[in-house]
């Protein structure tokens, strides 16, 4: 079994940071409230390990506020999704502009998405594909809905047209969500908060476009799945959406033996999983 003494000397071998520091006192006071929010057969002491080498190796995400640091670590940890390393789940700087800092938030990948969903035992198959300029793709909705796509081999980024993600659950049900890239696009540019000063987008949106643009059509696929694979707070979909493009503060005197409290300091609209208001709009 997992021990404080067990985390510390396992995210002590960092390398010395005044913040890293910091965050890893927080990350040892919080440390029982950590290991049970954990979902089963998640390490809390691997994925604390994982999320201080993002901390050390992104030095926008050391400018951020420390509170909003360890307030993403444990939302990652209570999805069982560790950060910045497969593309389940990022830690990503953006700049409150009601704070003038530098704060941190936990982004879910389209890969973190599909685990979850997975996890929940209700689906059989579930996938996100991106379409090229020269595919074979056609799709309509209503009562004889119907999605095709026979790619031609194209694969330039820059020639991406559509996204589209579907599911399959294993009581029989389906379905599936189209965007266009212009419509992924003003998606991005309306609920990205991961922007400079300057206003340029950087962060997932920009070093994993097609990633970001996966889990955006997903979330759409997924708003319309049957009530069976939404209880949601046992498959951790709902909490996911929630947690997602948000600012998570945890108190630094929380003692250990408390639970952990967790704030949001932005709006979630959880129909569609997106951030419609917060300090910095």
């Amino acid at each position: 079994m997992a021990t404080n003494t067990s985390l510390k000397q396992s995210i002590e071998s960092k390398p010395a940071n005044p913040l890293t520091n910091v965050v890893k006192q927080q990350l040892n006071a919080q440390f029982k409230a950590i290991k049970n929010i954990v979902p089963r057969g998640v390490t809390p002491e691997r994925l604390c390990r994982v999320a201080l080498n993002a901390l050390t190796r992104n030095e926008k995400l050391q400018q951020c506020s420390v509170e909003t640091i360890v307030g993403a670590i444990i939302a990652s940890a209570s999805l069982g999704l560790e950060p910045n390393l497969i593309g389940h789940a990022y830690i990503v700087p953006f700049y409150n502009g009601k704070t003038k800092q530098m704060e941190a938030q936990l982004q879910v990948g389209y890969k973190g998405l599909i685990e979850l969903a997975r996890r929940s035992g209700q689906v059989q198959t579930i996938a996100a594909h991106e379409v090229y300029e020269g595919d074979k793709f056609e799709y309509s909705y209503g009562f004889d809905e119907k999605l095709v796509h026979i790619p031609c081999g194209e694969d330039d980024p820059e020639k991406i047209t559509h996204f589209y993600a579907y599911y399959t659950l294993h009581g029989g049900g389906r379905g599936f969500a189209v965007m266009t890239k212009d419509q992924v696009n003003r998606h991005r540019d309306k609920f990205t908060k991961s922007r400079d000063k300057s206003g340029n987008v950087f962060g997932p949106w920009s070093d994993h476009y097609v990633s970001m643009a996966l889990k955006t059509v997903l979330i759409k696929a997924l708003k319309y799945a049957p009530m069976s694979i939404e209880p949601m707070e046992s498959t951790a979909i709902e909490k996911a959406v929630a947690f997602d493009g948000s600012t998570i503060t945890v108190s630094q005197n929380t003692p250990e033996t408390e639970a952990v409290v967790i704030d949001d300091v932005v709006t979630v609209d959880k129909s569609t999983g997106e951030v419609v208001g917060g300090p910095d709009e």
